[in-house]
Formats: structure tokens, sequence, C-alpha cells
């Protein structure tokens, strides 16, 4: 009798689900330390998703070590389809409305913490460490046996876990695969999908059509902002075709690692190698009014080596890095805030902008410089930043006047 499995034995806060397809009415059968305590609710829910899926027969065998209820669901799922492919039938743990918040595309986006799809565990308490997005991995962090249930873990933890305000980004897998994906989370509230190893804009707007008409079928509403990342010389190259394909971007990226594989070196702590590439990042996202992201820093351990990368990027003009583990976030966040200079001189431009607009002028100079639309809203984001980390009073106008 063949088993198909989802989860991997002995793992915390997972379980594993083999299910065996046979002619015999349904049985189940629950493992676990806490079975006293839950063996009635796993098998409750366990028979509700197998209701749900239309499965009447067969044996089903779940080994619990500690998953939550929207885990469980998914890993079931999975096992379930696996050894039915072509079933059409979902099992959806109820939406928690109050974790349903919108996002926009001028957002913050200084840090994102990377999360794998397949480890809910990690998931469960990203939000209480501020970052200002968390990315639900389905592509490189996890590996390809997983990938089927990883993505029925995310769209499930969409719909139920509480991430405390931050953005919500999905990274989908390349080609089919990623379409698979996104059939998945499109339908849930995710805010951004990070689309990696992109290298032209048709590649781009094939994805942005399947968005499209998901988001049509599902009757979704609100937009699917995306992050296309760059990571090969071709993509390098194309950086500025890909910034305008859509008018879904909000950020352009570059993921290092494969990038300098790709170029014949390896990374190194100077980025001496990577220049070029991140300069046309940057140079890309901001003739689109996009915002540039720059990559991650890998070594978790090193403060200082993550504070002098984050100083780096943000005087080559980036906006916000990746993050790996939780602890990278409050050093990048205070790298990237704004100098006492830079809010300085940001109150200054606003004031100006502020002073024309009240005159009806058409023209904002401050002194003998012209200054432009983007540099207007350049210092409304620095004053905005300032004000979000406690540097700058929401007041501050009436102070400067007093």
């Amino acid at each position: 009798m063949q088993k198909y499995v989802s989860g991997n034995v002995g793992t915390r806060s997972d379980c594993s689900v083999s299910y065996s397809p046979h002619d015999n009415p349904l049985d189940v059968t629950i493992l676990s330390k806490v079975i006293s305590m839950y063996g009635d609710r796993m098998e409750e829910l366990t028979k509700k998703v197998l209701n749900d899926l239309h499965i009447q027969t067969g044996s089903i065998v779940v080994d619990d070590l500690g998953a939550l209820p929207f885990v469980l669901q998914a890993r079931i799922e999975s096992a379930v389809k696996m050894a039915t492919p072509q079933l059409k039938y979902t099992s959806l743990p109820e939406i928690k409305q109050k974790f349903q918040y919108k996002s926009d595309r001028n957002r913050f986006r200084r840090s994102r913490l990377y999360l794998p799809g397949n480890q809910s565990k990690l998931m469960l308490n990203a939000g209480i460490h501020e970052p200002d997005a968390v990315i639900l991995d389905l592509e490189d962090s996890v590996s390809p046996s997983e990938k089927s249930s990883a993505r029925l873990i995310v769209r499930n933890a969409l719909r139920v876990l509480d991430f405390f305000g931050a953005e919500k980004m999905v990274r989908i897998n390349q080609g089919d695969l990623g379409i698979l994906d996104l059939e998945q989370i499109i339908p849930e509230n995710v805010h951004l999908i990070l689309i990696p190893k992109i290298e032209s804009a048709d590649q781009l707007l094939w994805f942005e059509k399947s968005i499209s008409q998901i988001s049509e079928r599902v009757g979704r509403k609100e937009p699917v902002y995306l992050m296309p990342i760059l990571e090969s010389a071709k993509g390098i190259l194309n950086a500025y075709e890909i910034a305008s394909a859509s008018n879904n971007n909000v950020a352009l990226a570059i993921g290092l690692e494969d990038y300098t594989a790709d170029i014949g070196t390896t990374r190194s702590l100077e980025g001496t190698e990577s220049f070029f590439a991140r300069s046309m990042i940057v140079n890309a996202a901001r003739a689109c009014g996009l915002q540039p992201i720059d990559t991650v820093f890998s070594d978790v351990s090193d403060t200082d080596g993550l504070i002098a990368s984050v100083k780096e990027a943000k005087a080559l003009g980036f906006d916000g890095k990746g993050c790996i583990h939780p602890r990278q976030i409050k050093p990048l966040h205070d790298a990237f805030a704004p100098s006492e200079t830079e809010i300085s001189k940001a109150q200054k431009i606003v004031i100006a902008f502020d002073d024309a607009e009240s005159k009806g002028l058409g023209v904002v100079s401050l002194g003998s410089k012209m200054i432009d639309p983007p540099v207007v809203k350049r210092a409304l984001h620095t004053i905005e930043m300032a004000i979000s980390i406690g540097l700058l009073s929401a007041n501050w106008k009436n102070k400067l006047t007093e």
C-alpha cells in the first residue's frame, strides 16, 4: 500500500501526515505526546479536512509534535493531493478578519524578514520584532519535496496569523511552480509578491498576467504589489526595462549570491565585485519611482559588519535590505534612520513646498535652487520616517515657528 507523506517526523511545532489511499472506509490514527489533552480536537479537525476534500476512504496517520491547526490542515491537504493530484477541493481555516489589514505602495521597506514557508514556528512571533515586512519564502529556503505543502502552509498563514502590521510578502518559485504558488496565495491577503531571478520585462509580465487573471477570477480588488529580484548579469543589464514594465512594481531588489556566481566571482565584504550591479538597481529604481532594496547580510553574528553594510547601502541610495534573523532588524532600522542633517534639509524643503503651495506658485525653490517634485517627495518620506521612529515630533512645523 503506497503512502504519501507531508512533513518531517520529529520536527517540533510541526507534524507528519501520511495518507494511504484504498477502498476501505476511512481510518484515522493520531499519534501525539499530548493526545490526552488534544487528541479529540486533532481527530475532529482531521476528519473535517478530509470531509472538505471529499475523502471518505483510505488510511491517514497524523504524527504530531505541536503543530498548530492551520499547519495540520495544510499537511493533511498536501498528503491527500499527493495521492490525488487532480483533486480540486480545498480545506481552508476560518479567516481572521482582524489580521487582514492593507498595505501601501509607498510604505517603509527598510527591513524584510525571510521566513521559510514550511517552518511555521518561525512565523508565529515574527511580527513582534517589528520588521517592515515579513517574507514567507517558497523558493530557495524550501526543499523540492516540501514545495507543495509549503504553499498550503503559507496560504493558511496568510489567513490566520498576526504579523503585527508588517507588510505580508511571499517569494514565489520560478516558472510554472511560481504560478502554482500564485494560485494559492493571491486569493488571500498577500500584499506583495517577490519574483526571483527576473531577467526581462516579458518574464515579469508573464507573472503579472497570471496574477491579474487569478485576481479577476477570485474577485480580488486590492492591488498585488511586485518586487522583482535581479540575480544575474542579464537581469542587471535589463534593470530599467524590468523596473518600468509594470505599474504594480513598488521596489526593485538584488540577490548577490546568484549574481556573483553568474559573473564568475565570489561575494566579498567590500562589495567591489557588485558595485556596478547595485548602482544599476538604484538608478533603475529611482528612474521609475521605485524603492531600491539591497541584498541580505548573511553573517548573523556580525552586527558591526551589518551596520557597515547598511551604511554603505544607504550611501549608494538603497532604501532597505533583507534580513535572515530577527536580531538584524533593529540595527538595520537604526542605520537606515535619517541623520540630523538629512532631517534638517528635509524640513527646509517641506516648508518651502508648503509656502509655495500657499501662494499658489507652481515652482518650489529653496534659496537659489529649484526643487523638483521627486525631491519634495523624498523629503516628505524622510520626515515621515523621522516621526515614525521618534526623531521628530509630529507637530514639528509648529515648533519651528514658535
